[in-house]
């Protein structure tokens, strides 16, 4: 007797554990950001990390705020900077919003034009010295994520070099999160709590 009974028990505890696993297809069962949500931290904000959004998120955010853009270039670039920043262990969410504020949702209209594929104002000074140039939009993801490490950390780079002034960031992990690039990065002293927006704005 005690036998089934402890035989019952087991069916009844897995199926409880068997309904628990099961998603409920609901509009929150798969948050659009890629991954559940979870409370913003002070962790978001470091400039090394993994992340939280996926690629497709990270389109879905920048067509909310810029839907006239080449749809096949954003879904490019999106995936060029979900590949480059975890290949240096920099999260790819910062650099993705950091490419948002310096381009103005990739609309340019300073310096520095689409054409260069240059999507953090890298060099950018003024009328004679407008910016890199760099030959392929992955390459130019590539530029601005070492720059982006070489704010945020000592380590050395793990791919071949191409963003030509990573030796003038000195010291190497100066800033390691987004509050220490205001000042740093951009004169602007507001310029953290920008990307900090931007970050909030994309985790929803």
């Amino acid at each position: 007797m005690k036998l089934r009974f402890f035989f019952f028990l087991c069916l009844i505890a897995a199926a409880a554990i068997m309904s628990g696993c099961r998603t409920v297809p609901t509009e929150t069962s798969q948050p659009p950001l890629g991954e559940s949500r979870r409370i913003f931290s002070a962790g978001d904000l470091l400039i090394m990390g993994i992340g939280r959004a996926n690629s497709r998120a990270l389109v879905d955010f920048f067509l909310a705020h810029n839907a006239d853009v080449d749809i096949s270039k954003i879904r490019r670039l999106a995936a060029f900077y979900v590949a480059e920043a975890r290949a240096e262990g920099v999260n790819p969410d910062v650099a993705f919003v950091q490419m948002c504020l310096e381009t103005g949702f990739l609309r340019f209209g300073g310096l520095v034009t689409i054409d260069m594929n240059n999507f953090c104002g890298l060099g950018s000074i003024g009328p004679g010295q407008p910016g890199l140039s760099f030959p392929d939009e992955q390459t130019g993801v590539r530029a601005h994520v070492q720059h982006l490490k070489a704010y945020g950390s000592s380590e050395p780079l793990l791919g071949d070099l191409v963003d030509p002034r990573y030796r003038y960031v000195n010291p190497k992990g100066k800033s390691p999160d987004v509050h220490g690039l205001s000042g740093t990065w951009a004169s602007d002293p507001g310029y953290g709590t920008k990307l900090e927006a931007l970050l909030r704005r994309l985790y929803g």
